[in-house]
């Protein structure tokens, strides 16, 4: 049998419909995020050695809390990366979280009598904007727990425009409405 190169190209735009192509492009993105979740455990063990390491005589206490902060941020980042894979969606509120305890890690590692007051006073507006984000991201209702509310939005819109049409056919109003439902 003989195959004409039209009979092909249906199965070509098949394969380059929009659902497949975003299927692969998500495959492509986790396997993205897989390999940097795998780099981001093995520094963190890394770093766990260095921080147990620099435990050991002399004790450097700045350093040693330097570490410890440094660990939490790279576990926060480990926790936004694995909400991502099963979610598909950066965590606003794990984000802020990170960038707080970056701020506060960086405050604290500097030393506040040593930082000029300036940067105090930037790191403190930071810090205040990013805990009103927190505040208002606990009062926005979660949108990704199986509830789109685009998808509610449409429901809505095709509800109303099915009573719309079930009234219009009980009760037209105008010549060309009842013309248009004998049709």
């Amino acid at each position: 049998m003989n195959t004409s190169p039209t009979s092909s190209s249906p199965r070509w735009g098949h394969w380059f419909s929009g659902a497949h192509v975003v299927r692969l492009l998500e495959l492509v993105q986790d396997l993205i995020v897989i390999s940097l979740c795998i780099g981001l455990f093995s520094f963190m063990v890394m770093q766990l050695r260095e921080m147990f390491l620099s435990l050991l005589p002399p004790l450097n206490f700045p350093q040693v809390t330097a570490d410890i902060l440094f660990l939490l941020i790279l576990v926060e980042l480990f926790r936004l990366l694995i909400i991502y894979l099963k979610e598909h969606r950066v965590s606003i509120g794990v984000a802020v979280e990170v960038s707080i305890v970056s701020v506060l890690r960086e405050i604290i590692v500097r030393g506040i009598l040593e930082t000029p007051w300036v940067q105090v006073m930037a790191a403190c507006s930071f810090l205040l904007v990013l805990g009103g984000l927190l505040v208002i991201r606990a009062w926005i209702p979660p949108t990704f727990d199986g509830v789109d509310p685009e998808q509610q939005i449409s429901r809505r819109h095709r509800v109303r425009f099915a009573q719309e049409l079930t009234q219009r056919e009980a009760h037209p109003e105008t010549p060309a409405e009842m013309a248009e439902l004998s049709k």
